[in-house]
């Protein structure tokens, strides 16, 4: 994507290839169609992370520093907006409409979405000039490498490797906590799925506007401490003399820090990219935060296992507030100059 072309045209095919599968889907029975079936599904996930990584790109593009909180927040509350269109309304349909009238009405929003997108001028601004082409191996592998020229860029890499493993191990292990309380789908569905959601989109808000205020790396400080808290809500819940409203509590505060957080942390991960290799610089960077959420989502049901509720939920507040020291070790990576790094000087 850095080497050819404008955002958009990454963008639109891939979204068309989205709508393509998704209609492939509603005529494919999962059964005795399990090989093809397979195949759309794998189209798909590529074709959806074209899409992200182009928009991510897109994002980093367009924005000056001053913008990236309030604009990863809309961001951020755009994304929970799309979880409960796609998890709640289109789920809904399909008891009423089925599922291959599902995918198709999902195809066809993806469908609008690519009309959008090749269609407004705003869509289509154009990149930062890049001096020379570079070998096809050097187009990863040079930007990946530039990176690491930045001043203290492996204590930043530790703190995007560990930054959301408490909280991935707290969310991996919520639901399993709700369920053996004895609550309902129902109640779940509500309170977690549905006032939790609005309160991540009123965090995420939020947490962009006090990026901008604060700076990036202040406001990871705090709301990073902010996030590490969602954790005592869901200790309390777990102790045997709380009262069972408490959990209520508990999931509202973590869906409102965890917005409250992610706008700042995205932010401080845009921050690091050069506009001219942007693709590329935070594709890398979501490699690192997923592959800590991935193997803290492993863990956290062991460890619950193991330890039980109550001790687990503290253990990931500790493991929350653990990467925030490093932060006072980054400001020689954010203040680095980004066009004297591009450059390779």
């Amino acid at each position: 994507m850095d080497r050819f072309g404008r955002r958009y045209w990454w963008i639109f095919p891939a979204q068309i290839l989205l709508a393509l599968f998704s209609s492939v889907l509603a005529f494919l029975d999962p059964v005795s169609q399990k090989a093809l079936f397979w195949l759309a599904l794998a189209g798909i996930c590529l074709a959806s992370a074209t899409q992200d990584v182009a928009a991510d790109a897109y994002t980093i593009d367009i924005l000056e520093e001053r913008e990236l909180g309030p604009a990863n927040g809309i961001r951020s509350a755009a994304y929970r907006v799309a979880l409960i269109t796609a998890g709640g309304v289109l789920v809904m349909l399909s008891e009423t409409l089925g599922w291959s009238l599902t995918f198709i009405a999902s195809a066809v929003i993806m469908a609008i979405l690519a009309l959008a997108v090749v269609s407004l001028s705003s869509f289509h601004q154009p990149r930062a000039a890049v001096s020379r082409p570079l070998p096809m191996w050097e187009q990863y592998a040079g930007p990946v490498k530039k990176l690491f020229l930045k001043p203290n860029f492996w204590i930043a890499a530790l703190f995007i490797l560990f930054f959301k493993v408490g909280e991935a191990m707290l969310v991996a292990m919520a639901n399993p906590f709700w369920i053996d309380r004895g609550f309902t789908a129902g109640e779940i569905g509500f309170v977690v799925g549905t006032l939790g959601t609005l309160a991540s989109i009123v965090g995420a808000i939020a947490g962009g506007a006090l990026t901008a205020r604060w700076g990036i790396l202040k406001a990871l400080w705090v709301l990073g401490a902010v996030q590490a808290t969602a954790s005592l809500g869901y200790t309390f819940a777990s102790l045997p003399l709380a009262p069972r409203f408490s959990i209520y509590f508990a999931a509202l505060l973590e869906s409102l820090a965890i917005g409250l957080a992610t706008a700042a942390f995205l932010s401080f991960l845009m921050k690091l990219c050069d506009k001219k290799f942007s693709a590329t610089h935070y594709a890398f960077l979501s490699i690192l935060f997923g592959l800590g959420r991935s193997l803290a989502g492993v863990l956290g049901g062991y460890s619950a296992s193991f330890l039980g509720y109550p001790i687990f939920f503290f253990i990931t507040f500790l493991i929350g507030l653990a990467p925030l020291p490093l932060i006072a070790c980054m400001q020689p990576t954010l203040s680095d100059d980004r066009s004297t790094i591009s450059n390779g000087q």
